[in-house]
Order: C-alpha cells, then structure tokens, then sequence
C-alpha cells in the first residue's frame, strides 16, 4: 500500500477545520493545530476516528505566542526529523467577530488582525521551506473579500488583506510551492441560525457543505498549473 502523504491543517480541531480534516484523512495523514488544549473529551471522538484510518499529530500553535515562530519551526522540524514528507497546508485558522462601526477599539482591531491576517502569514513563511516541491498551499479566505460584511469590518479587510497575498505569495514560493485562496461562503451555520434565510442569500438558494470545500481543495491540490488565484464557493452569494 502506498504511504500516504502529510498535510497540514491550521485550526484543523474545530468546526470546519475538523470537518475537513474528517474528509481529507482518506487520502493523508494530518497535522491537526490548534491555539490552546481541548478541553478533556473534547473532540476526542472525532480524533480518535481519525487516527483510525490516518497517522494524526496535534500541536498548539496559539496566533499571540511571542515564541510561536520558533514552536512551529520545531515542531515541523521534529516531523520531518521522523521521515514525514509534508505535501501541502490548508490555512483554515480565524475568528468572526461582530464588529459594527462604532464598537472599535485599537485591542479588538489588533486582535482580529493578528488572527486573520498576521497569524497566517506567518504559519505560510514558516511551512514554506519544509513543504515538498510540487506541494500546495490553501489559504481559506472568505466570501466578504468580494462584498464587505458592514457588521464585520474588521474583519473583512483581514480577509481581503490576505487575498491580495495569494499573488504576492506565489510569486515569492515558487516554481517550488503553489498558493491558492479559497473564498467561501455558509458551509457550517452557526447554532440557531436561520437557515432559509442564508439559503435565500445565494442565486443557488443552498448553502455549501465542507464537501464541497474539500472537492475544490483537491482540484487546487491536483492542477499543477494552477497558482496564485482565487477559487471562490459562495453559490453566487456575492452576486446577489
């Protein structure tokens, strides 16, 4: 049987960082990170499931660690010190604040920015040099990149931020390394949210399933003459 390759996923214990490491475990073994310990019992259900079918590592990787660049250049060190050949990333690590104008302050701005901007950054320049050549870096963005959520400002020019790197960054990896952006819209609903509602939000009038993140994943993984773009998954959201 075939050894099947590694690949990292950042935020990859929780929500939808956990759903697709569920369907990405089929065809990898995976680095799981997360910024702080699980509580005891949490998610180790799902963790154990991996772990059946796929060799799982977990290391915490927490956005405001002043040692964070030194913690993950040990941690993929001691990986690839085991013989591991890390194929690609998935940078699926944030936060969603609500932030409407007028609820500013410089430790809340600051805060969704080292998250959602600052954090990933830093966890692509620091995989970069471990990655085989070939391998694909997926940077999950967000629909807003296209139409600003005005109660999430913050927010929004974090994401947008970070897709006007998705070029910049595949200049600056390759030919070795190959960068895509993934903006997308409603895969995982909040608890409580109304679901026709955000249906009604989209020309499909449907929401998405990481099923469908996964499947566009893949595709990126797959084309070798693809880099520096942005595949957007919204079902037309931001058209309407």
């Amino acid at each position: 049987m075939e050894e099947k390759s590694w690949l990292v996923i950042v935020g990859g214990t929780r929500r939808l960082g956990l759903a697709l490491a569920k369907l990405l475990a089929k065809k990898h073994n995976l680095v799981l990170t997360s910024s702080k310990l699980r509580q005891t019992g949490q998610g180790e259900d799902e963790l154990s499931a991996l772990s059946i079918c796929s060799e799982v590592r977990h290391f915490l990787w927490d956005a405001f660690d002043p040692k964070l660049l030194v913690k993950i250049m040990t941690d993929i060190g001691t990986l690839r010190g085991e013989g591991a050949a890390i194929h690609g990333a998935v940078i699926a690590a944030g936060a969603f604040p609500l932030a409407p104008v007028g609820s500013w302050d410089s430790n809340s701005l600051m805060q969704t920015w080292q998250l959602n901007l600052s954090f990933p950054l830093l966890v692509v320049q620091s995989l970069a040099p471990h990655l085989e050549d070939g391998s694909c870096i997926h940077i999950l963005l967000d629909a807003c990149i296209h139409r600003p959520f005005l109660k999430r400002l913050p927010y929004s020019a974090a994401k947008s931020g970070m897709a006007s790197m998705v070029g910049g960054l595949a200049q600056a990896l390759a030919p070795k390394i190959r960068v895509v952006g993934h903006a997308i819209g409603t895969l995982l609903p909040d608890e409580g949210s109304n679901i026709e509602f955000l249906k009604g939000q989209s020309l499909l009038n449907c929401l998405g399933k990481p099923e469908d993140l996964c499947k566009a994943i893949e595709f990126a993984a797959s084309s070798d003459y693809l880099t520096g773009e942005i595949i957007t998954l919204d079902g037309g959201w931001h058209w309407t």
